[in-house]
């Protein structure tokens, strides 16, 4: 896979789409009456809620740019199912050695990754290990802390 390909399941590309509209209809409204507003208070030189609209138009404007490229290079996966082999949208359980707890996490692009939800990323080093692998699989993958080894007990 390209690692600088943006690869998104179709609910994180729904949820983009919405962001981005949000932001040109409704956000970009609300700072363009806070930037009028703040000019209407007089000198702009040392007018601290017309810098920070400006900085907040700013920062709008960036995101609508990046939303804007993600949306048009991003590549949809959705996950196959019937193969049993972990790729993007797969979810997994997996279980490291010598240690009773399982865990699972869902496969997603690194635009996706939220290790709090459990989504982490194909480009993780955990991932990474993760990606092709079957159940019954036994893998390991180094980190800081030295080589973590686990097995994989369900892909759906």
């Amino acid at each position: 896979m390209n690692d600088t390909q943006a690869y998104l399941t179709p609910e994180k590309f729904d949820e983009l789409k919405k962001e981005l509209d949000h932001l040109k209809t409704v956000r970009r409204k609300e700072v363009a009456e806070s930037l009028e507003y703040a000019r209407s208070l007089g000198d702009l030189s040392e007018n601290a809620e017309y810098q920070e609209a400006r900085d907040m138009q700013a920062a709008i404007e960036e995101r609508i740019t990046y939303l804007e490229k993600v949306i048009k290079e991003a590549k949809i996966v959705a996950h196959d199912k019937k193969g049993g082999v972990v790729g993007l949208g797969s979810i997994v359980t997996i279980q490291k050695e010598k240690d009773k707890e399982k865990r699972e996490y869902t496969i997603v692009g690194s635009d996706e990754a939220d290790i709090h939800n459990r989504k982490l990323s194909y480009l993780s080093p955990l991932g990474e290990s993760l990606m092709g692998k079957t159940k019954g699989d036994e893998f390991a993958f180094d980190t800081p802390a030295g080589k973590q080894k686990y097995k994989v007990l369900k892909v759906e």
